[in-house]
């Protein structure tokens, strides 16, 4: 493919699993960066508050911002993201943990399959 037929938009797939030692300091940073937000309403602030305080994975959601993943890489611009947190059971033997593997149908069209 020539560079005129290659989109110039790239999807990039990022799956972390993250072992939460100090539930506390989690949730303190998070309400400290809602404290220090001033553009955010207060009805919103409340209810970010709450869902922090009441949910660990809500608190690390609030703290990683896909934004400040790519904001200091060279020739890009964030058009679109979203991301969630969810509490999972973590086995790193487990088959189903393998990192390398993924649902198989997007490795099929990353070999040039389907």
């Amino acid at each position: 493919m020539n560079t005129e037929e290659t989109s110039r938009f790239v999807r990039l797939r990022v799956e972390l699993v993250l072992e939460v030692q100090a539930e506390d300091e989690l949730t303190k940073a998070a309400l400290r960066r809602l404290a220090a937000d001033p553009e955010l309403p207060q009805e919103e602030r409340t209810h970010a508050e709450s869902a922090v305080t009441e949910d660990t994975a809500e608190a690390l959601a609030y703290l990683v911002d896909p934004f400040d993943l790519v904001s200091e890489v060279p020739g890009v611009e964030l058009q679109q993201a979203s991301w969630s947190s969810e509490r999972v059971e973590y086995d790193p033997d487990s088959p189903d943990w393998d990192m390398d593997e993924d649902d198989g149908e997007d490795d099929e069209e990353e070999d040039g399959i389907g």
